[in-house]
């Protein structure tokens, strides 16, 4: 087995495709994200690759059988907790970002405990309910932190139909805004994809120092 690059080798690779000081940017910063599902895990992988200095990992179930055509996980992972399956497969890819894991559901009791150190949170949950509680917890008692949620990637409509909102200063809404699993089709993986990267994206935007948005 090869060995993985050093980090220094990493580090100049991100520095040359991004520029030191947008990649200085990157590095310092912290993104939670909630839900590791086929939003979550995507968002992940791009901060990931990107060079984000530490991400937070939060969700509580395991990866099934019927994850695998969207999520980021690997057939021989069924069964894992999702948290330790996305670390693995994270330290794989970029083994020098900062990953810290909570295998629980996050709630409005835990939530100021689990985000605190978060600059940027993306919400990826898969029930409107839980959505419109980390939404409006955050809103409410994290003024200060940027949240990214995202609502309508299902079937397969169009791409560009999936775009980033700005809701308010700190609160952006990424997808198409109707699309519903109950509709038909359900989720495919490319317009999942879409959205995700939407969400990663913009967690980047926010990351970055003003001169370069």
């Amino acid at each position: 087995m090869n060995a993985y690059p050093s980090k220094e080798e990493m580090m100049q690779a991100l520095k040359e495709r991004h520029g030191t000081e947008l990649q200085t940017c990157f590095s310092a910063g912290v993104v939670a994200i909630c839900g590791l599902g086929g939003l979550g895990s995507n968002i992940a992988l791009s901060l990931a690759r990107a060079g984000v200095g530490k991400l937070i990992l939060i969700d509580f179930d395991k990866v099934d059988v019927s994850n695998l055509h969207r999520q980021q996980y690997k057939a021989c992972q069924v069964g894992m907790y999702k948290t330790e399956a996305l670390r693995e497969n994270l330290g794989e890819i970029a083994p020098y970002v900062q990953i810290a894991v909570y295998t629980e559901r996050i709630t409005k009791e835990n939530a100021k405990q689990l985000l605190s150190e978060a600059d940027i949170i993306c919400e990826a949950f898969d029930a409107a309910e839980e959505k419109g509680m980390l939404v409006n917890y955050v809103l409410e008692k994290m003024p200060e932190k940027y949240i990214i949620a995202a609502s309508g990637m299902a079937g397969l409509g169009p791409a560009d139909q999936i775009r980033t909102r700005k809701i308010t200063d700190h609160f952006y809404l990424c997808g198409d805004g109707v699309s519903d699993v109950k509709d038909g089709i359900g989720l495919v993986a490319s317009r999942v994809m879409l959205c995700a990267a939407h969400q990663a994206h913009m967690a980047l935007r926010i990351l970055a120092c003003e001169e370069f948005q």
